[in-house]
C-alpha cells in the first residue's frame, strides 16, 4: 500500500509507527538509621497508530539480562498490544538486606527490539527524591542518584538540549535490526547504582538537659526520604525516520547512507 504522508494529522493519526513503551519506577525507602526498602511502579503508555501501514513493532527493556517489562504493537491495526509491566531494580537487593548507602550495585540496562521491523529507539531517564509524604524534594539533589550511564559518544547519544536536572534524553545512535536480520539489542546504557552515602551525614542536633543529665539527640535530615528512577523507551519505524521522530518526538535528526543517527542542533 502506498504510504502518503498527513502533515496535518502527525499526533492522531500519523503515516508513521510509533510506540512508547513505558515508565517502571522504583523507589527506596530510607527509614530510621537508612535501612528498609519498598518498591513502586509508575505506568505510562502513548499510542501513536498508523493508519496507512500496519507494521510489527515492538521494543523491551532488559535489565540485567532480563526483559523487565515490553510493549509490543499488534499488526492486526485494531491498536491492541502484547504488553508486560514489572518494576525496576526489584531484584537488586537479596530478600531481606537494606539498601547500603555508597555501595555500588549491578543495574545493567539496554533495549531489545521485540518486534519484526527495524527501529530506532530513545530512551528517557528520570532521577528524583521524594520525601515521606510523597511530595517532590528540590532541595536534594538528583545527581545523589548516581545510575552510571555507558557507551556515550560511540553507541548512545545525549540530547544535551532535553537535559534538565532531573532528566537525561538518550538516542541510540545505530539502527537496531529486528531479531533474525542483524543486532536486535543495543549495547549497555547504564552498568550500576549507587546512592551517594552523604546523604546519611546530613544531620540535626539536639541538646535536651534533665536534672543533672544532657542528652544530644541527633537526627537525619532526610530520614524517610525515597529515590526515584525512572526509564521510558520510545522507538520508531526505520522507513522514513527521519520524519517520524519529528513526528512523534519533536527532535530533529539525520540518519547518513550507513544507517547512523545523528541529533541536528
Amino acid at each position: 500500500m502506498k504510504q502518503k504522508k498527513q502533515k496535518k494529522r502527525l499526533r492522531a493519526a500519523s503515516p508513521i509507527v510509533t510506540v512508547a513503551l513505558f515508565v517502571v519506577a522504583v523507589a527506596m525507602l530510607l527509614g530510621g538509621s537508612i535501612g528498609g526498602t519498598r518498591a513502586a511502579l509508575t505506568y505510562y503508555s502513548e499510542t501513536y497508530t498508523s493508519r496507512i501501514q500496519m507494521y510489527d513493532i515492538g521494543v523491551s527493556l532488559v535489565e540485567n539480562d532480563k526483559e523487565i517489562s515490553w510493549r509490543d504493537y499488534s499488526s492486526a491495526g485494531d491498536g491492541t498490544w502484547n504488553e508486560h509491566t514489572g518494576v525496576l531494580l526489584e531484584s537488586m537487593l537479596p530478600e531481606g538486606e537494606k539498601l547500603t548507602l555508597g555501595k555500588k550495585y549491578r543495574e545493567e540496562l539496554k533495549v531489545r527490539n521485540t518486534g519484526t521491523i527495524n527501529q530506532y529507539v530513545r530512551v528517557n531517564i528520570y532521577k528524583y527524591w521524594l520525601d515521606a509524604n510523597g511530595v517532590k524534594m528540590r532541595d536534594l539533589s538528583p545527581d545523589l542518584i548516581d545510575l552510571n550511564l555507558v557507551n556515550l559518544g560511540t553507541d548512545w547519544i545525549e540530547d544535551e538540549g532535553a537535559r534538565t536536572k532531573e532528566r537525561t534524553v538518550l538516542y541510540y545512535n545505530k539502527l537496531l535490526y529486528a531479531q533474525g536480520q542483524g543486532t536486535s539489542e543495543t549495547p549497555l546504557f547504564a552498568d550500576s547504582l549507587v546512592i551517594d552515602d552523604s546523604i546519611a551525614k546530613k544531620v540535626s542536633q539536639e541538646t535536651q538537659t534533665n536534672g543533672n543529665y544532657t542528652t544530644i539527640v541527633t537526627t537525619y535530615d532526610y530520614d524517610g526520604v525515597s529515590f526515584r528512577v525512572e526509564v521510558e523507551v520510545d522507538a520508531v519505524q526505520e522507513h522514513n525516520a527521519e520524519d517520524a521522530v519529528w513526528s512523534a518526538w519533536g527532535k530533529r535528526i539525520s540518519v547518513g547512507e550507513d544507517g547512523i543517527l545523528s541529533l541536528v542542533e
